[in-house]
Formats: C-alpha cells, sequence, structure tokens
C-alpha cells in the first residue's frame, strides 16, 4: 500500500470544516493543516519537494487527513495560526487536540521523521502551547510598568547599523512606523526622527525601480536581499508611511515612493471594477524565479510573461487599499487616488456587504464572518470621511464598529477574530483573539469616539484594551507597538482641525486641502458645512463667520479662526506646542 500511494499525489482537502474531525476519529487519522499562500515561494518549495516526496507521501496517505488552506482566503485560520508564517504546517488529533505547530519549509527526509513520530506518540510536542488564559479586565489598563517594558523592548529591538526593529527579516512594520511617526509629531523626538528616516531611507532599497510596488522583505540586515512577492496588504502600509513621510519632511524621494507605489497596485492589482486584488507572486515559475525576473526591464520582464495575480478580492485587503489611497490623496490632492479609494469602497459594499454593517471577506466564506474584513473596512470609511467630509463615510463607519460590537464581542475581553464554528471541538472551540486585531479595533473605536462622543464607543475601546494589558505579558517576549500606539491614543485627544464653511466654497476647500496635509497619523479632520445641520459629534460649536475658516483644537485649547490656508500649518502647530 505505501509504494502505490508513494506514486500517487496527495489528496488534498481544500475545505475547513468541523466534519474533518469526525471523518479523522471514524478512520483513525490525524488531521494534516497546511496554510500555505499563493504568493509564497517556500510554500511552492514545499509542494515541489516535500509533498511530492514519496516517503512523506505514503505516511500521508495511511494515516493523515491533508487539509491544504489558502490562508489569504481564510482569516479565520490565519489570526490562529499567523504567528507560524506560510506555510505554517499544523497537525492535529480527531479531537481537535493540536500536536505540531511548524514554522515554514520542512525538508523531504525531516517531514517523514515528523509524521512518523506523530504516529508513534501523538502527544503534544513542545511547540505546542497551552493558549494563555486572560481573565477579564478588572478595570486597569496598560500599566506604567508594561509601558515601559514595551518601550524597552521596542528601543532594544531598534537596528542603529541598518534600520528598522529586529536583526533578521527587514521591512516596515506599520504599527511601529506610526508609532515613532506619533513621537516624531506630538513630541519633537529627535531619536524617533533619526530611527524614522533611516528605516524609510532603507526599506526605498525593496521598491521596483521599474514597476514600483514594495517587495515583501529582505532576508539580510541590509535590506540588499528581497523576496520578490508583492503584497496589497505591503503596498497600502508603505504608500500610507511614505504619504506621511513626505508631508513631514517634504523629502522628493518618500513622495516618489508614495507614487510609485499607487502606481503598482492601479496597474497590476486593480480589476477591471475598480476593486483590488490580493498579490503577485514572487517568481514568473520554476524555472524563471523572482531573483532572474525582476533584475530585468519592462520590456524583458513582459517578453517572459507576468508573473501570477491572485484575482481574488476580499474585502479586507480593499479596506487596506483605500486607507493607502486616501492618505496619498490628503498628502498630495491627487484627485485620481480619492477616485479611486471611493470605487473600491463602492465595489465593496455592493458586493461584500452583510446585513447591520458587517462585511464578507469573499463572495462565499467558508467561514465567517471574520473580524479582519469589517474592521479593516471601518478603517476605511474613517480615512475616506476625513478625506472628503462626506457624512455618509462616517454613517458606514459607525455601522461597521456596531457589528464588531455584536457579533465579535467576547465578554471575557477584546474582540475575536471569528465565531467559533458549530460543532467545534479541540482548540476550535476557543475562538482566537489575537493583540493586533484588538490594538486596531481600540484604534478605530476611540476615533468613532472622538468624533462622535458616542460613549459605546471608547466602551468598545476600553474592552479591547483591557485585553491587551492583560494577554500581551502572556504573550512573551516580542515588539507590542501597536498596543503602544493604542495606549497612547486613547490616554489623549488627537489633533482636531474642523474646517467652518460651505462645501461648494473654494476657500473652504482650500482650507480642508490644507487640514489634510498636516503632518500627523493621529489627526481628526471635520468639514462643517451648516446646511447639512450638526457636526457628527453634535457638542463641537464653532462661531458663525462670515468667511470660511479653520480651527484648531488640542486636548486643551483651540486656536483662533484661520482664514489662510498657508497658515493652517503654522497655527496647528503652535496649537499644539504651546
Amino acid at each position: 500500500m505505501g509504494a502505490s500511494a508513494a506514486q500517487q499525489p496527495i489528496r488534498w482537502r481544500t475545505h475547513w470544516n468541523q466534519s474533518l474531525f469526525a471523518q479523522a476519529a471514524r478512520e483513525h487519522r490525524f488531521v494534516l493543516l497546511d496554510l500555505h499562500a499563493v504568493w509564497c515561494h517556500w510554500c511552492h518549495v514545499m509542494d515541489e519537494k516535500t509533498y511530492a516526496d514519496p516517503s512523506v507521501r505514503a505516511l500521508i496517505d495511511q494515516h493523515y487527513l491533508p487539509v491544504g488552506i489558502d490562508a489569504d482566503a481564510d482569516p479565520g485560520l490565519a489570526s490562529r495560526y499567523g504567528d507560524w508564517g506560510w506555510p505554517a504546517t499544523i497537525v492535529l488529533a480527531a479531537d481537535g487536540t493540536e500536536i505540531v505547530k511548524r514554522r515554514g519549509f520542512i525538508p523531504p527526509q525531516q517531514m517523514a521523521s515528523l509524521l512518523q513520530a506523530i504516529i508513534d506518540d501523538p502527544s503534544p510536542g513542545p511547540s505546542v502551547q497551552q493558549a494563555a488564559r486572560t481573565a477579564p479586565g478588572a478595570g486597569a489598563l496598560v500599566s506604567a510598568a508594561q509601558r515601559a517594558a514595551f518601550r524597552k523592548t521596542y528601543d532594544e529591538a531598534y537596528d542603529a547599523r541598518n534600520g528598522g526593529w529586529g536583526s533578521g527579516q527587514k521591512f516596515i512594520d506599520a504599527p511601529t512606523m506610526e508609532y515613532t511617526l506619533a513621537l516624531v509629531a506630538e513630541e519633537r523626538d529627535a531619536v524617533a526622527e533619526r530611527r524614522a528616516r533611516q528605516t524609510l531611507n532603507a526599506n526605498l532599497k525593496l521598491i521596483d525601480p521599474v514597476w514600483g510596488g514594495v517587495y515583501q522583505y529582505s532576508d539580510t540586515a541590509d535590506w540588499a536581499s528581497p523576496h520578490y512577492e508583492k503584497l496589497l496588504s505591503f503596498q497600502a502600509d508603505d504608500l500610507r508611511l511614505y504619504a506621511e513621510g513626505y508631508a513631514r519632511w517634504h523629502d522628493p524621494r518618500y513622495l516618489r515612493a508614495a507614487q510609485a507605489l499607487q502606481r503598482y497596485v492601479s496597474t497590476f492589482l486593480r480589476s477591471p471594477d475598480g476593486a483590488f486584488y490580493v498579490s503577485q507572486d514572487a517568481d514568473l515559475s520554476v524555472q524563471v524565479t523572482g531573483h532572474e525576473y525582476y533584475s530585468g526591464d519592462d520590456a524583458a520582464r513582459r517578453r517572459l510573461g507576468i508573473p501570477r495575480v491572485d484575482r481574488h478580492q476580499y474585502a479586507r485587503e480593499n479596506g487596506w487599499a483605500i486607507r493607502g489611497l486616501c492618505k496619498l490623496y490628503d498628502v498630495t490632492g491627487d484627485g485620481e487616488a480619492l477616485a479611486e479609494a471611493e470605487r473600491a469602497a463602492a465595489w465593496v459594499l455592493k458586493h461584500r456587504a452583510l446585513p447591520r454593517g458587517g462585511f464578507r471577506h469573499d463572495l462565499k466564506d467558508a467561514g465567517g464572518p471574520y473580524l479582519d474584513d469589517t474592521l479593516s473596512m471601518g478603517q476605511a470609511f474613517l480615512a475616506l470621511y476625513r478625506s472628503t467630509g462626506e457624512r455618509r463615510w462616517i454613517v458606514h463607519a459607525r455601522a461597521a464598529m456596531d457589528y464588531i460590537g455584536a457579533q465579535f464581542r467576547d465578554t471575557r475581553g477584546g474582540f475575536i477574530s471569528a465565531p467559533a464554528p458549530a460543532g467545534a471541538t479541540g482548540v476550535f472551540s476557543d475562538p482566537a483573539r489575537t493583540l493586533e486585531q484588538n490594538a486596531a479595533v481600540a484604534r478605530l473605536a476611540n476615533m468613532l469616539h472622538r468624533y462622535t462622543a458616542e460613549a459605546r464607543y471608547r466602551q468598545s475601546a476600553l474592552h479591547a484594551l483591557k485585553f491587551l494589558a492583560t494577554a500581551a505579558p502572556a504573550a512573551g517576549s516580542g515588539q507590542h507597538s501597536d498596543i503602544l500606539l493604542a495606549d497612547r491614543e486613547l490616554a489623549s485627544a488627537p489633533i482636531h482641525i474642523t474646517v467652518v464653511g460651505g462645501k461648494n466654497d473654494s476657500a473652504a476647500q482650500a482650507l480642508h486641502a490644507a487640514a489634510l496635509q498636516f503632518p500627523a497619523g493621529y489627526l481628526q479632520v471635520d468639514w462643517w458645512d451648516r446646511t447639512e445641520g450638526p457636526l457628527p459629534n453634535p457638542q463641537i460649536q464653532y462661531p458663525a463667520l462670515k468667511r470660511a475658516a479653520v480651527f484648531a483644537c488640542t486636548h486643551s485649547s483651540c486656536s483662533t479662526p484661520v482664514f489662510d490656508p498657508g497658515n493652517v500649518l503654522q497655527s496647528v502647530t503652535a496649537a499644539l506646542y504651546q
């Protein structure tokens, strides 16, 4: 039987559901979960080498139910196992108990030994640790000691020689860069400024000089050895961050980088109907790797062909793209960037919306709903509101946050990644809660509270932060910049700029454009056209003036009215640092 099995391809199941465990119990098998991504180089190598090996195939055929899942297509599994990177190999018993979790490429001989060892002794191995149990928050948020510990880790992780945080793979981690830029904007921190600029400068090496777009990461500390896959998540994050860097320092390299990112996304990842695709492969084929392919100019590349683009259109990825495009518009006034963002938002609302403000991931989801999709779209709608001042966008943002509160709130603290599926067993009966997602929920809910003064959004933000305060220490070592960022924002008001004037008034339009260019990530911009009624936060009032004006407010004071767009930056800065 082993010999014949070795000659047959592995019969991968491609749908994840709880019936797999019932089948595994009936057939006395283990469940082998291969989480991969279509853009992932080492996933392809795993298929070509490890899963093509006769010994591996025979063991799987006799003792395992093999399930291959695209991690981008299943945010629930991706949230649970994202720390393992792709490919991730998880082996589970028929009762849903985890036995082994492995990260990255596993060579054939090692894989065969691992599979046989599980057969011989299915006890959970050292890679499987009991998930940390976090009690409901007792009222304390992030403590001063925790904050200091997280800041110490952030400082110590910085690579002063090469830029970036960590000494392994190099890329811009968005929350870490956002936190660094916040230190620059709010504290005039010279060390943070040096780190931000060094890292932004180093990451320029990862931007494709021909087509634009940023490669996923460098596997060497000098940023000079890219992995050539291009993920929409990296394009969107880097687009936001380079746009903000340009707003702050007016470095033309940052503007060129942001424009190159938009150009790539619009050319290669935008669908004919205005939505955005997921990723582009690192390699053209097994024979033509990214290292060879991307060394060519445009003509040389096109003669060979175009690397595969994953043409799924997920709500989550479109939300990420919308945020990046909005920030580019805010900083540069590029109307096409805003138009692209609005077209994508309209597409998602038409094709991915759920009742009561939520969003599906794909046209049809095997599980879900997933927190990531509604969270991402909530962030996108709030970005669109800031960029345009149009009330419809904040209505959608509020509906998204209300859906999150209704569907994903965990009574123990925080918000879950996805509800437990019916009949879930083992680890899957306990929905995953991640630090990253809860930090993002806290920040979204906090901004909605700032815009609307609705107490329920403040309560949601605190609910997420209490989970972060209790779960982060149990998560072990690692950077928690996203928690520092969420904690920082909940503790203080954003920079708040309000334009008072008609939407059709060219003077008000110019003031709004100037307000959007203020170099800060934690920025609230309202546009009060009195013909539309009160602002989303009806408590905010400004005097009626004969001409359009801007008012800048901090947590403790507001500026006198500003009438000249050229004076907005100076006036807001004076209000911030007085």
